[in-house]
């Protein structure tokens, strides 16, 4: 297990999720009825999300506000597995909160509170930091200019990460590249390289002049820029290579950066080329920007959309798989056999999907709609049904199980809500005990497998 040191900016990211039927007499905005909020780790968080997501053992190294906020921050590091090697507490700095109201998967507003002014602590940082590298494969410097990465910081930790003959890779902000001299790659995106490197990169002749730029006026092992669409660009002092990126819709981009750092981070130091490092960052990446608000990808995400042309398969997942899925999100759960998929499923799983993060849908495999329906169901196969209920976008994840209730599934999971139809009010519902709370919806009258089964059979 790769074992990876984080460096940066950690932040709060807070998600507000609601829905919208009016515009407000007041002003000309939207009225938004708030259905429920989450927060997960934001900043350089992210980046340790997704390493925690890929298995790597992960360590921190950040700043925070001695207030509410940075206590939750530490709260959140703690729940996630991570390390606080050394989180400092400053008096009088605010720790960054973003906070984004979504409506209909769609960000509507986001409202910061932070502090950006440089640490006051670098000296205690660079001071314990020899001894902190030692239980440590490779560094991650994750900046996102709210002032933890300072100038003085930045190049004290990759000299001193340099001469233990370590890989320091940075994601980097600002203009001026300066106070990276000497790490083993950044990561900027087209527009930031551009702007670092004062020149508009427009096609490929361009994009070639600056990763050799990069690499040479930096001291670096590599030129690298992420692409977009087009990929990833390499220039590793001999050759240029472009590394292209999985074509698939993009809809989210937030936090995709973070996901090819960590990545990069992860397979670099596992022992991968930086050949392959690329290739699986930009798997990642792809997983990533599919999914709303910052994201991680895990192995079984990745080795699925690798394996896979239809993108929307690696929502297919196993039930050892679920344990990777969480990581501070607010899980919902469902099940059913969802035979002939119609609206009254849809409308039902949308709903679902409005009341958090991560809709996970357990599916009944054939023999147990047999054993439950009788030897005439299903009608689809389950690889069917599970393929056609990824293909939806509101679903995040399948599961198919063969019991006769989705029982061991739900105590796999516990999830936040678990969601039935509005017909089991006043019943018992199976695995409740291991749910935060569940939550009821009424289905669409006259919508069901069983009314098309027979008015199919009527017309025939």
């Amino acid at each position: 297990m790769p074992k990876i040191l984080v460096v940066g900016d950690l932040m709060m990211d807070h998600y507000i999720w609601g829905s919208c039927e009016r515009i407000s007499p007041e002003a000309p905005v939207q009225v938004v009825l708030k259905n429920s909020e989450s927060k997960r780790l934001g900043g350089c968080g992210n980046v340790i999300s997704n390493l925690i997501a890929l298995g790597a053992d992960t360590g921190v190294i950040s700043v925070l506000g001695d207030d509410e906020t940075g206590r939750q921050i530490s709260k959140l590091l703690d729940e996630c597995g991570a390390k606080s090697e050394l989180v400092l507490k400053e008096r009088g700095r605010k720790s960054s909160q973003k906070s984004r109201i979504i409506v209909s998967h769609q960000q509507v507003l986001r409202l910061d509170t932070e502090s950006v002014q440089e640490i006051t602590l670098s000296d205690e940082i660079i001071a314990k930091f020899p001894q902190i590298l030692k239980n440590y494969d490779i560094v991650l410097l994750s900046d996102y200019a709210k002032g933890v990465l300072s100038q003085h910081l930045c190049t004290q930790i990759i000299k001193i990460t340099k001469d233990a003959s370590k890989m320091v890779l940075v994601d980097p902000k600002g203009k001026d590249y300066s106070k990276y001299w000497g790490a083993t790659l950044l990561t900027p995106n087209r527009k930031e390289a551009s702007q670092a490197l004062n020149r508009v990169l427009k096609d490929d002749e361009s994009i070639k002049w600056a990763l050799k730029q990069l690499k040479e006026r930096y001291g670096l092992k590599y030129g690298l820029i992420t692409l977009s669409e087009q990929g990833i660009g390499l220039y590793d002092g001999r050759d240029f290579s472009q590394y292209e990126a999985l074509a698939k819709e993009v809809f989210d981009v937030t936090g995709a950066g973070d996901s090819v750092l960590a990545t990069l981070g992860y397979c670099l130091a596992d022992g991968f080329s930086i050949s392959q490092a690329i290739q699986t960052a930009n798997l990642a990446a792809a997983v990533v920007v599919g999914k709303v608000g910052s994201a991680d990808a895990s192995w079984s995400e990745i080795n699925a959309l690798k394996s896979s042309k239809n993108g929307f398969l690696r929502k297919i997942i196993t039930q050892n798989e679920l344990k990777h899925i969480k990581n501070g999100k607010k899980i919902i759960f469902t099940n059913g056999c969802f035979d002939i998929l119609h609206f009254g499923h849809i409308s039902y799983l949308e709903k679902a999907k409005n009341l958090g993060d991560i809709l996970v849908v357990g599916l009944n495999t054939d023999r147990s709609i047999k054993a439950l329906k009788g030897e005439q169901r299903p009608i689809n196969s389950q690889n069917d049904r599970a393929a056609m209920l990824a293909a939806l976008e509101c679903v995040d994840f399948v599961v198919l199980f063969d019991d006769d209730t989705p029982l061991n599934l739900i105590k796999e999971l516990q999830p936040d809500i678990l969601v039935k139809g509005a017909d089991y009010a006043g019943k018992s519902v199976v695995g409740a005990e291991f749910a935060g709370e569940v939550r009821l919806i009424e289905f669409i009258e006259g919508k069901s497998t069983t009314n098309l089964i027979k008015k199919i059979q009527n017309e025939c």
